[in-house]
């Protein structure tokens, strides 16, 4: 008898499934980018996606210093292998841009990133080993969530209200951890106009912050993509600017430049800025050396900073329509935040409606949005929703509101009709929210 096996017949999808790194099951589809399939056609009212409008950029300016660049003495350096840790001129302009918010740093502790995601990925890749804790505001940012989980680290969310990151929550989950043998690698936070919940942390909250930070050893991850983007005035500053050695910053040209441009930076102590370097050589060798050109020639020839004024002004009017829009079509019951700068509002939905549930409903009715279930690691969110005000016009974000409160009152009235259906655990921000006033 031979005593070689038959050959193996399977009938799964995918013949690498035994071959993959544990690590490639922690993996998960961000639910907003599957989203961008649906909300992109044109019938669509998309409150979902988190674009940035640069519909206001002088693309002309841009093109016109980008052309001269290239033909210049710098074409041929912009078009090679770079530095691992980013071109110096633009390490150099990063600073002068993080110091409109408070921030005095040098050039030699940034680093460049492919966008801040690529930032955080490097920090995760850093300091977390499998079964580490890091720490996130509840609701958090869904990339960052999904980083976390693909290197296997364990996200525990620390409560929020309507002043920002609770810090009497932050220090017994610091506390209780610890005495559970967990080793916390670092707070993740949005200080400015969270994504997804739009809270700005108070000044008093941030030092407080700091401060349990400081008593505990913890370490504070400050991302930062809308801070130039305050709609109210009033601007705060970074928590950066007021510890050097225990915040991590992360920042990005995304909102304030270009996204397809995917230029970021790490601001970090000199010893972390060195193990950044080693491990953004290890992924990319560089980071693009055109993209940083081409930022780079931006921040020179163009008035960035009267820039960031025209972008906000354009964002103002449109978190205005949406706020305007939430109190006439909303059912009984919503309530949602008040942002004062960056792209998104929060709704929490009247009891027994799931967000998750309702969204083909809503597809159905020609208007999209992010459940709320896409920002918690733990399942929380279920009766809410983000909405995204940057993209749109004003007028199609009021009809998308419109499409979205005739979707949410069906489901109120199938709820009166047949009892209210539990909905799951949620979470939302009482104090900020604003509770829709009128009757259906």
């Amino acid at each position: 008898m031979s005593s070689i096996e038959p050959p193996r017949h399977d009938t799964r999808l995918d013949m690498y499934h035994d071959r993959y790194a544990a690590r490639a099951f922690s993996m998960k589809e961000s639910a907003v980018r599957a989203l961008f399939a649906v909300a992109n056609r044109p019938e669509v009212v998309s409150l979902a996606g988190g674009m940035p409008n640069i519909a206001d950029l002088p693309l002309d300016i841009v093109g016109d210093a980008v052309r001269d660049m290239i033909q210049s003495a710098a074409g041929p350096r912009a078009l090679q292998y770079g530095s691992g840790q980013g071109e110096q001129m633009l390490r150099e302009q990063i600073c002068e841009v993080m110091a409109e918010e408070g921030i005095r740093a040098h050039p030699d502790d940034v680093t460049v990133t492919v966008g801040s995601q690529q930032g955080l990925d490097l920090l995760t890749k850093i300091f977390c080993d499998p079964g580490d804790v890091i720490l996130a505001e509840a609701p958090s940012y869904v990339g960052a969530l999904s980083t976390f989980s693909s290197y296997q680290a364990e996200v525990v969310h620390v409560e929020m209200d309507d002043h920002g990151l609770v810090p009497e929550r932050l220090r017994e989950a610091v506390v209780t951890l610890a005495a559970q043998g967990k080793r916390v690698k670092f707070l993740y936070t949005i200080p400015n106009y969270s994504n997804p919940s739009g809270i700005t942390q108070t000044l008093e909250r941030r030092k407080a912050i700091l401060e349990v930070a400081k008593e505990t050893g913890l370490l504070i991850v400050e991302d930062n993509p809308y801070g130039l983007l305050d709609l109210e005035g009033g601007r705060l500053p970074a928590i950066r600017s007021m510890e050097h050695e225990q915040v991590i910053y992360l920042g990005s040209f995304s909102k304030t430049f270009s996204p397809g441009i995917r230029v970021g930076w790490v601001l970090a102590p000199h010893a972390v800025r060195e193990k950044l370097v080693l491990a953004q050589e290890a992924a990319t060798l560089s980071p693009p050396t055109f993209s940083q050109y081409v930022v780079s020639t931006y921040l020179r020839v163009h008035d960035w900073r009267q820039q960031i004024t025209v972008f906000r002004d354009m964002y103002r009017e449109r978190r205005d329509a949406m706020l305007a829009a939430l109190p006439d079509y909303m059912p009984v019951g919503t309530t949602w935040t008040h942002p004062l700068g960056g792209f998104f509002v929060w709704l929490t939905l009247p009891e027994g409606i799931d967000s998750q549930a309702m969204l083909p409903r809503a597809v159905t009715n020609r208007v999209a949005y992010t459940p709320g279930t896409a920002f918690y690691a733990d399942g929380l969110g279920a009766r809410n929703i983000r909405l995204s005000y940057c993209y749109p016009t004003p007028e199609r974000i009021r009809e998308g509101v419109r499409r979205l409160g005739e979707v949410l009152n069906r489901e109120s009235q199938l709820n009166r009709t047949f009892g209210v259906r539990h909905a799951g655990p949620h979470f939302g921000l009482a104090e900020l929210n604003t509770p829709q006033p009128n009757q259906e």
